[in-house]
């Protein structure tokens, strides 16, 4: 994530990043939602009106269509930096309680299998930490 130093040297995220958390934030709220409902029921109510026409029926198709279009990239950006920033604070964690296996630190990037295997592994070592509690 590109930052920009701000006024008092401090870094702040750059323009993309802003827009795209406040736009989030915005349209992650339940009004929105009622909004797009309501505009969902106002074209259905106009469709007697205009004889339910190909163009009437190419508004709702195409604004959706781009609607959904810029969602996906605004949502996988925000996703993108929430679990960058999970793993930041969970290697953070994983530090300070001195856990060495450098698998964990990158798991990630491995595979389905592999985290499988160290997801396993973690359950028996659990389980085996139990059984040993009294």
């Amino acid at each position: 994530m590109a930052k920009v130093t701000g006024r008092a040297g401090k870094d702040r995220p750059d323009v993309f990043t802003r827009f795209t958390t406040r736009t989030a934030r915005i349209l992650g709220h339940a009004w929105v939602f009622v909004a797009a409902v309501a505009v969902l029921i106002i074209w259905a109510f106009t469709g007697p009106l205009l004889g339910f026409s190909d163009t009437w029926q190419l508004v709702i198709n195409t604004s959706t269509t781009i609607v959904t279009f810029l969602m996906v990239f605004i949502i996988q950006n925000t996703q993108n930096r929430d679990t960058a920033a999970l793993h930041l604070k969970l290697d953070a964690l994983m530090l300070e309680l001195k856990v060495s296996n450098a698998k964990l630190y990158d798991a990630e990037n491995e595979g389905e299998g592999e985290i499988e295997r160290q997801r396993q592994r973690i359950e028996h070592a659990a389980a085996d930490g139990e059984q040993r509690a009294p």
